[in-house]
């Protein structure tokens, strides 16, 4: 059964979390350095059947959009161009980094594991993906 896959999209890296095949739960995946993102997803959807991508939009409180949504943008043209037969689907990413470091912190994370922006990604990716799941229900 095909997945979603989630991409909390950032300038340096971007951190990515999945569901499993029911898609039921959202998990962390990986963090991958930007510049190597689209060859990560290819490789990635060459082995698992993918539905579609999520892709947090960067907005600010007043819900326009934040400085990184241009970037955000122009990949997710990219990413359509790459894979014209994966939906893609934007959702709202206001908070997720500050709630995945206070996830983190919840589940007992070490301090160095919260310092390693990898990690908080990754949570970011999860919380995106999650959350648009229960958008959805």
């Amino acid at each position: 059964m095909p997945r979603l896959l989630a991409i909390d999209y950032g300038a340096k890296r971007s951190g990515i979390a999945v569901t499993d095949p029911l898609k039921i739960i959202a998990t962390a995946l990986d963090t991958v350095p930007t510049h190597q993102l689209t060859d990560f997803l290819k490789k990635y959807t060459l082995s698992e059947q993918v539905e579609a991508f999520v892709v947090g939009m960067p907005k600010k409180l007043d819900n326009t959009d934040s400085e990184n949504a241009a970037r955000v943008t122009a990949f997710v043209k990219s990413l359509q161009k790459a894979f014209p037969e994966i939906s893609v689907h934007l959702h709202d990413e206001r908070f997720t980094s500050s709630m995945a470091l206070q996830s983190m912190i919840a589940s007992g994370s070490k301090k160095s594991d919260r310092r390693d922006k990898g990690n908080i990604d990754k949570v970011s990716a999860t919380i995106i993906l999650q959350s648009f799941m229960e958008s959805r229900r």
